[in-house]
């Protein structure tokens, strides 16, 4: 899956393709390098950032939604957003998949993942948007295990399939990051081989979503490296998890 960042302060390459015509290009290119499907968010969730309103975020979807789907034929076009409204004007325009980083805690959302037949993709997150998507500090020193984390993405699964929702259409993502501590995600990332069968989930249907992130640079001892120098990074864990048997994974470089 690509990442497409449609906003002007992502963590990694926030403000670069706002524009239809620049994003679209970028799409071309990941789509080139091997993306199998492409990933729209149009609301930043770094560390910090403010959360935006339904309008705005539909405002930098609107014109490039039918563009791409138009342009790029036989891509799914996966829309990365927490908001039912916006979900649901993206689902019409072209849309195909349904990325929500809360793990589909508002009803809203679950009522039109139950209402339509997309893909959805639920990610377990500690972070809550109201006044800003904060994080504890990242270098706390606390040990950790990964018990919480699995137990939390549990919950993530059983609030679909307790919906009547079919496994099939879904991919559990473990949220890499996402209101975590450097010692709660290398657990995670640890507890990898294990946790298909923690969460008697199948290996290829949980999304990895670790590319770029700060945990890659905190484990490789470089926690300073800017994001987009984490690529290599990036790519040397996603053979460590394909080499466990993970098959999708959320990217911003491909190959």
């Amino acid at each position: 899956m690509g990442i497409l960042n449609l906003t002007p302060d992502s963590f990694s390459d926030g403000g670069r393709f706002l524009e239809p015509a620049s994003a679209l290009a970028q799409a071309r290119r990941l789509v080139r390098a091997g993306a199998r499907m492409l990933d729209l968010g149009a609301e930043s969730t770094r560390p910090g950032a403010a959360p935006v309103d339904t309008a705005m975020e539909w405002a930098r979807l609107e014109a490039l939604l039918p563009l791409l789907a138009r342009s790029l034929p036989g891509i799914p076009l996966s829309l990365d957003t927490r908001h039912a409204e916006v979900a649901a004007r993206g689902l019409a325009a072209g849309a195909s998949v349904i990325n929500d980083v809360t793990g589909f805690s508002d009803p809203a959302m679950v009522d039109l993942a139950r209402a339509s037949s997309c893909g959805l993709i639920a990610m377990r997150s500690r972070r809550r948007p109201a006044g800003g998507f904060h994080m504890p500090p990242y270098d706390d020193p606390a040990p950790k295990d990964a018990l919480e984390a699995i137990r939390e993405l549990g919950a993530v699964r059983d609030r679909l399939r307790g919906a009547g929702i079919d496994a099939a259409r879904v991919l559990l993502d473990p949220g890499f990051g996402f209101g975590t501590t450097y010692r709660e995600d290398l657990a995670l990332w640890e507890a990898l081989p294990r946790l298909p069968e923690a969460l008697a989930w199948p290996v290829e249907r949980i999304c990895i979503g670790i590319s770029r992130k700060r945990f890659l640079a905190a484990r490789a001892g470089t926690p300073g490296l800017p994001p987009p120098q984490r690529d290599d990074l990036t790519r040397a864990a996603h053979a460590e998890a394909a080499g466990l048997g993970y098959r999708v994974f959320r990217t911003h470089a491909i190959g």
